[in-house]
């Protein structure tokens, strides 16, 4: 690979706008191939979630890349007015399937909804939800029997807790958060892939703690504060963290 396609793909997982905008410059082709895979899908399918990512796509739409499936555009930019004008142009849309290759939660046959809440994208999912998305929607279900899940579980364990804003949206929007699934193949096909048995959006969001997940404890904590409140639960002392117990030596 040339020192611009390494730049490149470094660039992507910074979401460095000018990073990727200067390798461009420098003559790579956003519609060739870089070890077998398209530039926006390198892009779409790397570890770092951030506000920055649309920008980071945007510019490669302007500069010729294509999307695999165009109808998901609106939803990736977080492009509320677009994606409110094509819904209302196509109404069947809120029911459109895709599937994106997640280092995370998977997105196989997923909604538009899922979509949003693994991405973080707060306006889209606010379109979504107001214009009837069905926040109970369920992702496929694998030959074992895991995942089928819903939307909700994108946000409960999401890269720097991005998807928060989402997670409160669906909690607003009535999504339940007792949902109890058999369990979810996380970060399918990558190195850190982990099956996740007897999962509900509280257990998944614990699950966060687990070291191949990089998820700060304060926000594991604050996920589950927050959907025990949602649940109407009493909420027990939260009081080990970060590792509090381990930080003591006493361990």
């Amino acid at each position: 690979m040339s020192d611009s396609s390494k730049e490149l793909l470094i660039a992507f997982e910074l979401h460095s706008v000018e990073r990727i905008r200067d390798s461009i410059d420098s003559g790579i082709d956003v519609r060739s191939p870089l070890r077998g895979k398209l530039p926006i899908n390198w892009l779409i399918e790397m570890y770092t979630r951030s506000s920055r990512f649309p920008d980071c796509l945007r510019l490669l739409l302007e500069r010729g890349a294509v999307f695999d499936d165009p109808l998901i555009a609106p939803v990736l930019l977080d492009d509320p007015e677009s994606l409110a004008a094509a819904i209302r142009e196509t109404p069947p849309l809120l029911e459109h399937r895709t599937t994106i290759t997640s280092p995370f939660t998977p997105l196989v046959d997923a909604s538009l909804l899922h979509v949003a809440a693994e991405y973080g994208n707060a306006q889209a999912t606010r379109v979504l939800i107001d214009m009837g998305a069905d926040v109970e929607a369920r992702a496929d279900v694998d030959d074992f029997g895991l995942n089928g899940h819903t939307a909700i579980f994108h946000t409960v364990n999401s890269h720097a807790n991005r998807s928060e804003p989402v997670l409160k949206l669906l909690i607003e929007a009535g999504a339940r958060c007792d949902l109890r699934l058999p369990g979810i193949t996380w970060g399918k096909g990558y190195d850190w892939e982990t099956t996740c048995f007897d999962v509900t959006p509280l257990s998944y969001a614990q699950l966060g703690l687990l070291p191949q997940m990089h998820r700060s404890e304060h926000d594991v904590y604050a996920t589950v504060r927050l959907l025990l409140e949602a649940a109407g639960r009493a909420i027990p002392p939260l009081e080990n963290i970060p590792n509090k117990y381990l930080q003591t030596g006493d361990g």
